[in-house]
């Protein structure tokens, strides 16, 4: 017989404002990804990491050999503590495990499949088996889920409803065979949502993953979600974020729209640095991705986050090239819900 599925045992996805005992990230290592770019990757996440620290514990999960290396550049940073992995590439939003918990705290880890983005990416068997190895390491019993998924594909309030995009967990090179109401039907097992809010699609701009929904919509509250907009109507991104928001609003979920969309060329490609793909840290803190090398559009982006969280306490930093790579803030973070004082699992 089947082991039952989280959600039978009472078990459900938090909202990412939820307490956390942590956060993971993963230290750049893919050097075919970021060539030449590595040592900037390698500060703007060393700034984001420090970012995070001023709210929450930071385990840095380096590749094997690389833990030195990262926290030479980090620095002495109170809060930070550098493991090493085996790791392909440095998106924990999308490789770690995803955490559940039950009404009296207890904590089990989810282990999506993963594919390298769609076999995109390769090698990735070493980020294939990362989930596993990290819920060992945070004394979490792991569940193995039956569906490709990555972490930027989804968010959810923490009150049964996720949101996801058809062109990422529709796409044949992630579940071919898969229909909407199979998909469906996982995330509710295995998250423990009640219903899932499908949107078409990402940003044009987002290449790598297939419209991962972290860049175009970020539940704050129960019910209630930001969602990325642009003020230049000749975008090719305002169609789609204009369908985003509709159906949104016609789930019922309030919506509030963030109009700054940064587009930077990098490497002859035009690149977006979405204020959207932040992350909500403990104590109210939420880490904005900002284009540094254009104060106007980096005090919009923070001006217009804080705006819409005026209870948050915002801080940004530089994503530009986070996005070169392929994210932002929210991509290279992953959170561990804080769970009961027993031991997790008990």
């Amino acid at each position: 017989m089947a082991a039952p599925t989280p959600a039978a045992g009472g078990y459900s996805m938090p909202a990412e404002w939820a307490p956390h005992e942590r956060t993971l990230v993963v230290w750049p290592a893919r050097r075919s990804l970021w060539g030449a770019d590595l040592a900037s990757a390698r500060a703007a996440y060393a700034a984001a990491i420090r970012a995070v620290a001023r709210f929450e514990p930071v385990t840095v999960v380096a590749n094997v050999g690389a833990g030195p290396d990262a926290a030479a550049t980090l620095g002495p940073t109170p809060g930070v503590e550098v493991v090493e992995e085996p790791v392909d590439d440095s998106w924990v939003r999308d490789t770690g495990p995803l955490v559940v918990t039950d009404a009296s705290g207890r904590r089990r880890a989810v282990d999506f499949r993963f594919n390298g983005w769609g076999e995109r990416y390769r090698p990735y068997d070493a980020d294939a088996g990362l989930a596993a190895r990290l819920a060992e390491r945070l004394g979490l019993p792991r569940d193995p889920a039956p569906l490709v998924l990555e972490g930027g594909a989804i968010t959810v309030d923490g009150a049964g409803t996720l949101v996801t995009t058809e062109q990422c967990l529709l796409n044949p090179n992630r579940n071919p065979g898969r229909s909407r109401a199979e998909v469906d039907a996982v995330l509710h097992e295995w998250l423990g949502v009640e219903r899932v809010v499908w949107l078409a699609a990402g940003l044009v701009e987002d290449r790598d993953t297939d419209g991962h929904v972290d860049n175009v919509c970020a539940f704050v509250a129960p019910g209630v979600a930001l969602v990325q907009g642009t003020a230049d109507r000749h975008s090719a991104d305002a169609p789609i974020l204009d369908d985003a928001r509709r159906r949104l609003e016609r789930a019922g979920i309030a919506v509030s729209v963030v109009d700054v969309l940064p587009v930077v060329d990098v490497d002859d490609r035009a690149v977006a640095i979405p204020p959207l793909n932040f992350y909500q840290c403990n104590d109210g803190g939420v880490v904005v991705p900002v284009a540094e090398g254009d104060p106007a559009a980096r005090d919009a982006a923070v001006g217009a986050i804080a705006a819409l969280l005026p209870d948050r306490r915002v801080v940004g930093v530089p994503g530009t090239a986070l996005a070169r790579g392929g994210g932002g803030v929210h991509c290279i973070t992953q959170q561990v819900p804080a769970g009961s004082a027993a031991r997790p699992g008990t």
